[in-house]
């Protein structure tokens, strides 16, 4: 697998790896497992907002 960062990436990196003092492969796993956690949210709050109404709203005219 080959992964290309620009630049600006690239620099960040250098300088948070001796800021924090973890090393590259740590720092990217880490971004990867918040950017993938911060995107599912965002895909199930989606999926989850199929309809702007309430539960009363959207229940209200249903006879059962």
């Amino acid at each position: 697998m080959e992964v290309f960062l620009d630049e600006e990436n690239l620099q960040n990196l250098e300088v948070f790896e001796a800021l924090l003092n973890k090393d590259k492969n740590q720092i990217i796993n880490e971004a990867l497992k918040f950017y993938f956690m911060e995107e599912a949210q965002k895909i199930e709050e989606k999926n989850n907002s199929q309809t702007n109404l309430s539960f009363n709203e959207f229940w209200d005219d249903v006879e059962l």
